[in-house]
């Protein structure tokens, strides 16, 4: 269970995040069911379970002594209908102690994407954007996409990609090559971006510009680290061992499980600490 704080907080306010009383930052969490009682009918619909609200993730992550990162995806012409990114960011905000809001925007079919992203951040708290290239139906380098970036970068706020395999259906997998993500590197070199998930069939790719480009990072949800390629282990205990972040990718893989299985993976035991939280700090400015 995570720490007290160390000062009491005003009665009836909720205590903000404090690094030193979670053990691990999940960079990388799903919420698709609603409040009202609807849920999302996306990729994570069919796993036979019910699907968490915002409130009921604080509670999950609040007893794991873990704080997380939670984001809707905005394609619902793919994954269909989204928790919307308001209810998601507002409800994060009400448990700060644990909850990192970030949004969705689609970036091809919405009115004005740069002036909804700053809409979020300005108005919703939102930190980050989650974008799903592949569910999207997007290549990330089209110059169209890239008023958005950098209404992102003027925001200070981090660009979340999914990158390689994806769980098929109407998801196209090429516009999941991480290649496309060296582009805006260069173009936005204060935009913050993180490649989700190893890049099967890219994963090479995706190292190379996590360890050339300043602004690049890599998070590990989505896969058992028992299965993780090993040159994504060697460069996560070399190289790239402040780039790489802890995610889940829950709820397809259970975040505790997903720790038992990185325990007994062979990550040496000085980039643990790094991996499972000190990075994501820094790139969430909470260090």
């Amino acid at each position: 269970m995570a720490a007290e704080p160390t000062r009491p907080a005003e009665a009836g306010a909720v205590p903000s995040l404090r690094v030193d009383a979670v053990s691990a930052i999940d960079v990388h969490v799903h919420v698709e069911a609603s409040v009202t009682g609807s849920q999302a009918p996306q990729h994570h619909s069919d796993l036979g379970m019910a699907l968490p609200t915002v409130p009921e993730l604080a509670d999950l992550y609040r007893g794991l002594g873990m704080a997380a990162v939670v984001f809707p995806v905005d394609a619902p012409h793919t994954l269909g209908s989204i928790v919307s990114n308001e209810e998601v960011a507002d409800l994060a905000a009400e448990a700060p102690d644990v909850l990192i809001p970030f949004a969705s925007v689609d970036p091809v079919r919405r009115s004005d994407p740069a002036a909804t992203a700053r809409a979020l951040v300005d108005g919703h708290g939102v930190r980050g954007f989650k974008f799903h290239p592949g569910a999207q139906e997007f290549f990330p380098n089209d110059a169209s996409v890239y008023p958005l970036y950098e209404a992102l970068e003027e925001a200070g706020a981090i660009a979340l990609f999914h990158t390689g395999k994806i769980g098929g259906g109407p998801v196209r997998l090429k516009y999941c090559d991480p290649l496309a993500l060296d582009d805006v590197a260069v173009d936005f070199p204060d935009l913050k971006i993180v490649m989700a998930h190893p890049s099967f069939p890219w994963q090479d790719t995706a190292l190379a510009i996590a360890a050339t480009r300043p602004n690049v990072f890599i998070d590990l949800s989505g896969w058992s680290p028992r299965y993780f390629p090993p040159q994504l282990i060697e460069y996560s205990n070399t190289l790239l061992k402040e780039k790489v972040m802890f995610g889940s990718d829950y709820p397809i893989i259970d975040p505790e499980r997903w720790l038992r299985d990185f325990a007994a993976a062979p990550f040496r035991d000085e980039v643990r600490q790094g991996i499972l939280k000190d990075n994501a700090a820094r790139l969430l400015g909470l260090a």
